[in-house]
């Protein structure tokens, strides 16, 4: 497995006519400092990577990933980013429809990504403060037999406390490109956010299937 596709595979969230997608994550709103950003993502990448290297059974290891994921992310902002111009488009019960299966499709995947993958080395490389609002955090993430990748993480202050607001892989900030992959799939369908929520369950069901326990 390259470099770009085991990335790929740790981070994706993808829709049920992808195989792969990619985590998109919402803006900030308030100022963060950078040695907390910093402390933030070092401690978040120490509780993943000791979650990950247990020797619990998968299934166990993947409801601790799923527990680190929630406090890391800022979920909610994650879907309203991304959904982007159709948020004002969809019903009230489509948007509380579609911040469930987001949050169900986006933590369920990492998860059990995340889960799977056992002898997995975190450590932090180069911080920068990139505005006031946010800094991006260097990652270098290292497995046994597979080439070491490079993954920035933004971070910014939500509602008082550091969050990833953004993964960048390989220069690519990958909210935009998740957002970019859900309006694609409304527009196919006549503007219909109905189209994605379908394609979205289609989705929780696969890697429903897919899941080894």
């Amino acid at each position: 497995m390259n470099r770009r596709a085991l990335l790929t595979s740790m981070l994706a969230a993808p829709l049920a006519l992808t195989t792969l997608g990619h985590l998109a994550i919402s803006p900030a709103h308030a100022e963060i400092d950078l040695g907390r950003a910093t402390q933030f993502v070092q401690a978040t990448g120490r509780d993943l990577v000791t979650a990950i290297n247990s020797s619990q059974p998968i299934a166990a290891r993947r409801q601790q990933v799923a527990s680190i994921l929630r406090r890391a992310v800022d979920v909610d902002g994650v879907g309203r980013f991304i959904l982007g111009r159709w948020w004002r488009v969809a019903t009230p019960a489509e948007q509380q429809e579609y911040m469930t299966l987001f949050e169900e499709t986006l933590i369920r995947n990492l998860s059990a990504r995340f889960g799977e993958y056992q002898g997995v080395r975190f450590t932090l490389g180069r911080s920068q403060q990139r505005t006031e609002d946010d800094a991006l955090v260097n990652t270098i993430i290292e497995r046994p037999n597979t080439a070491a990748f490079s993954l920035d993480w933004r971070v910014g202050e939500v509602a008082g406390q550091p969050r990833v607001v953004d993964v960048i892989a390989e220069g690519t900030s990958l909210r935009l490109t998740q957002r970019s992959e859900y309006s694609a799939v409304i527009s196919r369908n006549g503007g219909r956010v109905a189209a994605l929520l379908d394609a979205m369950r289609r989705q929780i069901a696969t890697l429903a299937s897919r899941e080894v326990r």
